[in-house]
């Protein structure tokens, strides 16, 4: 067997941004192709447009910093930061959110920072949340899956609603959106609806929503082979929905009539896709293995805090952000001691 060497003392060859971040875009084609499954050609049409704005954003920046662009462009770290971020965004969402998004995702959010390796937040989510609070009406308008859909989207009409903001005739916005299985939890808990009544509704599958479970079981997937390359290791993942799970399993155990279970809350959102491709990140995460764990913890416990308490359905982006702030404290207690003292 050969094995991968560099030159002396032929020490293992050190893995490229540009391997990584290929393997990352590997690793998220099971949930993409899950996602236009379920939700229609219209997430291909935003991944692309993501895709090309990020590379001219990267250019533009690249010249107005006076640095070589091919070297940057060749790393793959723009169309990784666009994917995560289309991802994100309903399939039928404006253009014009999605390049604003983008636009802050890459200038503002890494080249002001110093570009990659200097960033502080993650810039996928610096994007996402821009254009959650910015354009909300935009940001959550989401389809149902096609099982539970009256009106089939096609690529043609999914291209006359990003790019016109129209829909074929007679189809109307209200006719071809709904809430999601976040939004119907939330709103009737608000209510004091039972769990029972509210995943009475069809939206709902085993777990999570329909079509959002089977999007979230191949989103791990490709975070199991995240960790088979050893892009990622297991802290980040197994903290966030480890957490997740300890924190609502008791609660609902006590009252499983007005609290979902754990499973529900790990199969619906964002929180696998986080987990596994988002908050692994290594530049705006922790460092250590026990920082990883703290990391993770934090987003959970933040994401669960928003889901209860805050304004949005879904907190997994505002958790990651909250602590990519903390990622400094978290490095200077959690640092592994110096070797000799």
């Amino acid at each position: 067997m050969k094995f991968a060497t560099a030159g002396a003392p032929h020490v293992p060859a050190p893995k490229s941004v540009h391997w990584v971040m290929l393997q990352v875009l590997l690793a998220l084609i099971p949930g993409t192709a899950a996602y236009v499954w379920f939700f229609g050609p219209g997430i291909l049409v935003q991944i692309t447009l993501a895709v090309a704005a990020a590379v001219a954003f990267e250019v533009l920046m690249l010249r107005l910093r006076r640095q070589p662009v091919s070297p940057f462009l060749n790393d793959l770290s723009a169309p990784v930061t666009a994917v995560l971020y289309a991802l994100c965004l309903p399939p039928l969402m404006p253009w014009w959110t999605v390049v604003i998004g983008m636009g802050f995702a890459i200038v503002v959010a890494k080249h002001l920072y110093g570009g990659l390796g200097f960033n502080v937040f993650n810039p996928a989510m610096v994007g996402y949340v821009v254009v959650l609070i910015a354009f909300p009406r935009e940001a959550t308008s989401w389809l149902p899956p096609e099982m539970l859909a009256e009106h089939t989207i096609s690529f043609g009409a999914a291209l006359m609603a990003i790019f016109t903001g129209e829909l074929p005739a007679p189809l109307t916005w209200d006719a071809v959106t709904q809430a999601t299985p976040l939004d119907v939890i939330r709103t009737g808990a608000t209510q004091d609806i039972m769990i029972s009544e509210i995943r009475s509704n069809p939206l709902f599958g085993d777990f999570g929503g329909k079509g959002w479970e089977w999007i979230a079981n191949f989103y791990l997937l490709g975070g199991l082979y995240l960790l088979f390359r050893r892009v990622i290791t297991w802290h980040v993942p197994v903290a966030v929905m480890g957490v997740v799970i300890v924190m609502t399993l008791p609660v609902y155990l006590f009252d499983p009539g007005t609290n979902p279970f754990p499973l529900q809350h790990i199969f619906s959102g964002g929180i696998v896709l986080g987990a596994c491709f988002v908050a692994t990140d290594p530049v705006s995460g922790a460092a250590s293995p026990l920082g990883r764990l703290v990391f993770g913890g934090g987003v959970a416990v933040f994401t669960l805090m928003i889901r209860r308490w805050g304004g949005y359905p879904d907190g997994f982006a505002f958790a990651i952000l909250m602590m990519n702030m903390a990622v400094p404290l978290i490095d200077r207690y959690t640092r592994p001691r110096v070797f000799g003292q």
